[in-house]
Parts: structure tokens; sequence; C-alpha cells
């Protein structure tokens, strides 16, 4: 599985002419834990945000992102039911899962991916705070069928506390 951080900073280059049009900023997820689409970086200052729907790409490989050609670049409106992954009022990252019966299961640090590079998200990696990383370890929440991003907490069903495993960390990493 790959995670989201993973799609972070790699370039972003066109098929038909080998361009590199940007890096990716940041990623779209909505409301079914999809993603979306990629932000991308902005260069010019006062330039408005630019993205690019997931349907558009052709592929995210580890070292790159590919598109057919710079046409399917949209600028970025502000799209309601989405969520930025890593920065904005509505972001994923640093939210606390909370079950329904009020147990906190950790902090959302990264998501997991399907294989392939897919765009549904497939777990939570969770932290419990620096200290606790550093002696325990981050841990690993499969998706539940039913989650809710909400303003300040996603709220998992109550099962979800006896699925938190212990997330296994390769030495190359």
């Amino acid at each position: 599985m790959r995670k989201a951080h993973d799609l972070i900073g790699l370039p972003v280059l066109t098929v038909d002419s080998g361009k590199q049009i940007g890096q990716v900023k940041d990623l779209l997820i909505g409301p079914d834990w999809n993603i979306r689409g990629i932000i991308l970086e902005v260069k010019i200052w006062f330039s408005s945000l630019r993205y690019i729907p997931w349907e558009g790409i052709v592929a995210a490989g580890e070292d790159a992102i590919t598109i057919p050609n710079e046409s399917v670049i949209r600028e970025f409106e502000h799209v309601e039911e989405c969520h930025a992954f890593l920065e904005g009022s509505r972001k994923i990252k640093g939210l606390p899962i909370i079950t329904v019966g009020g147990h906190k299961l950790g902090v959302v640090e990264d998501v997991y991916l399907n294989q392939n590079w897919g765009k549904q998200i497939v777990g939570y990696e969770l932290s419990e705070g620096f200290i606790s990383d550093l002696k325990e370890g981050r841990r690993w929440l499969p998706m539940p069928a039913a989650a809710t991003k909400g303003e300040d907490a996603i709220i998992v069903p109550v099962h979800c506390a006896q699925e938190v495993e212990e997330l296994f960390v390769s030495k190359e990493e």
C-alpha cells in the first residue's frame, strides 16, 4: 500500500511534450473517501490554485505523475464537499479519530491508498503523539464502512477500537 505523503512533492509531467508543469502540493479528498484530484504547487505569487481531477491523470508512479496534456488542468474552485489532505481549514491530517462511544483512537498522520496508486483510501495511519510514536510506533486503522469527517474530528463506529493494529515499518524506511 502507498501513503498519500508519497504523492506530495512528485513532479507532474505531460505525456505529449514531457514538460514538467508543476509539483503535487496537496490532495483533494471527497466525502466517499476517494481522491478527487491533486492540487498543484503555485509558482507565481497571487496566482490562483490549479488542480487536476483524478480522471485526468494517466498514471501516478513512484517518481512522477503523468497527465496527457495541459488541457486537464483546472482553476481551483472551492469544492464544498471535498477536503484537502494537508492544508486549509478543512484538512484531514491532524484530525483526531473518535469512536461513536467517545474513545479517541489517535490523530491522522497519513492515509493509505489501495494498491497501484488507486484513488480509494483504505486506512489511516494514526499517531498518539511524538513520544508515543518513538516508544511504541504509529498505528493503523483499516477504513471502516462508515466514517464521518466532521469539523473537528473523524467519527468512526465503536468496533474500530478493536481493529487498530500496530503499524509495521520496515527497516528500509
